[in-house]
């Protein structure tokens, strides 16, 4: 048995991120992993062929090298091994028509694009682009901060100050706007509306769910003002100069080290019991980077004392599943489209607003979409490190999809558990990019299709796939992120926090909520 101050179950991002910080500031940390690799749903690995390296679920790490973490220990992090390979051409769609669109950091490349569907919306792109840094202070500051009345009384006292009532009242109708809303109030083509919308479809906001807009508005003119950035080797470098930050400042991290259940005494959190039989203490907090359902329905086994609580916990609702599949090539993708695709980090196919909607409203009815949105990462094009010579990755993330399939929306696949469908199914999605890109197929050397079971064995938080650890709908996010009352990280049980991509502010890879929780522990 060793004491700790504190001690994080589970070696994700936020949790590395969180005991950093905290091991810089004095404090004797301990994180324990279950799996023998750390850093959850950011790992790169040689899952097809030797010398291709894949990243096996997060590519972009804009939100990271954005963060307020990043910039406080940007040196310490160049220092531990962190890379950057930063991207200029973000992200575009392919259409059924054979035209394009794509977003690039030159303003005028993107706006000559744009003018090709409609003048109008090239005219609206330059005034958003324009205005983007004024509007951004509030959403980042909004995004950047605790989730407590003295926050939101700051940041709203701030809007209202800069933008007056009636910029105010923009800035919240952007908030709770649907994609569909926003983007029909604000575009003319049809094509650039769906190139937007499918950035709402990576946080379960199809078009018309309220509260949705403010993703592919933020995603958009973010890429347009900073561009992306992927890491340079594999996302896994974040990870990698995380786990040397912890060593360096002293604390200690173990995998292969599984946490069963989180000791306690009274209404405190006293420590963790490993499978092993083992049991550490930590003396100040005990930091849970877990799904709400297994810190309720497992780690607490007598539950938290609040059966208010423990019921949310048990009730956190999911996003449907996604598929990855990962493929070793012998080159890019030939678009028809246009060559130019090539060097885009991003090739979303998802043709239309309609098209997203039924999709997902087929997820969600438990059945496989005839026509899955396809995010189809290129990362090699930005950072030919990742394979041999000449040769290419692809990064292909399915959405979404039913964790349970009840039917098959084309008729084509008898339901069944996903082991025995998976490999029909990741034909399917081959195939819808087959039509923008022939001859793919012949250029595939090795593949590997992850399901949205596979996706939760990998990673227990991925909750039946669900790669953002929780739906962000308004009434599972900000003040109710992951439940009304415990949205600062805090729980019935004093000492013991819960972290990570189910608690504001939410999915990504900005270590938004390690971090904060870090600062409110041991300082800034």
């Amino acid at each position: 048995m060793s004491d700790f101050d504190a001690i994080f179950v589970g070696a994700g991002h936020n949790s590395l991120a969180g005991a950093a910080h905290l091991a810089l500031k004095g404090w004797k940390i301990a994180v324990f992993e279950k799996n023998p690799v750390i850093g959850g749903a950011v790992q790169t690995r040689e899952v097809t062929l030797s010398g291709f390296r894949h990243d096996l679920g997060a590519m972009n790490l804009s939100l990271f090298a954005g963060s307020a973490f990043h910039k406080k220990y940007a040196n310490e992090l160049n220092a531990a091994g962190l890379e950057f390979a930063p991207v200029a051409d973000c992200f575009a769609s392919v259409f059924p028509d054979g035209r394009w669109f794509g977003v690039s950091t030159d303003i005028e490349k993107t706006v000559a694009r744009l003018a090709a569907f409609s003048s109008e919306d090239a005219e609206t792109w330059r005034n958003l682009a324009g205005g983007f840094m004024g509007e951004a202070e509030h959403l980042f500051r909004l995004l950047g901060s605790p989730m407590s009345g003295r926050a939101l009384a700051g940041t709203g006292w701030n809007l209202w100050r800069k933008k007056g009532f009636l910029g105010a009242l923009d800035t919240a109708k952007l908030l709770l706007s649907s994609p569909r809303a926003w983007l029909d109030e604000t575009f003319v083509s049809p094509q650039v509306k769906a190139t937007l919308a499918a950035w709402g479809m990576h946080l379960d906001f199809a078009p018309d769910i309220a509260g949705g807009a403010v993703f592919p508005y933020l995603e958009s003119m973010a890429n347009q003002s900073f561009g992306m950035v992927l890491g340079r080797g594999g996302a896994d470098t974040m990870i990698y100069a995380l786990e040397n930050m912890v060593a360096n400042a002293g604390g200690l991290i173990f995998s292969g080290a599984e946490v069963v259940e989180i000791t306690t005494s009274g209404d405190k959190a006293t420590g963790v019991r490993l499978s092993s039989g083992e049991t550490h203490t930590a003396t100040k907090a005990v930091i849970a980077g877990v799904a709400p359902g297994a810190l309720a329905g497992k780690l607490l086994p007598g539950g938290s004392g609040n059966a208010g609580f423990d019921t949310a916990m048990k009730k956190f609702r999911h996003a449907p599943g996604t598929m990855m599949i990962h493929l070793a090539l012998d080159s890019l993708p030939d678009w028809s489209a246009g060559a130019e695709l090539k060097s885009f980090a991003y090739v979303h196919v998802a043709p239309s607003l309609d098209q997203m909607a039924r999709t997902y409203q087929q997820a969600i009815a438990g059945l496989l979409p005839d026509e899955p949105v396809l995010v189809v990462g290129q990362p090699t094009a930005i950072d030919p490190s990742r394979a041999p010579e000449g040769k290419h990755v692809l990064w292909v993330q399915v959405r979404v999809l039913p964790a349970e399939v009840k039917d098959d929306a084309a008729g084509e696949i008898a339901p069944d558990h996903w082991d025995a469908i998976k490999e029909r199914y990741a034909d399917r999605a081959i195939a819808l990019i087959e039509a923008h890109a022939p001859g793919l197929a012949e250029k595939i050397l090795g593949r590997v299709v992850f399901s949205p079971i596979d996706l939760e064995r990998e990673n227990p938080n991925l909750v039946g796939g669900d790669q953002i650890c929780g739906s962000h709908n308004i009434a599972q996010n900000f003040l109710f992120r992951p439940a009304r009352g415990f949205a600062r990280w805090n729980t019935p049980v004093q000492n013991l926090h819960l972290i990570g991509a189910a608690t504001w502010p939410g999915a990504g890879t900005g270590a938004g909520s390690g971090y904060m929780l870090a600062q409110q522990l041991g300082g800034r």
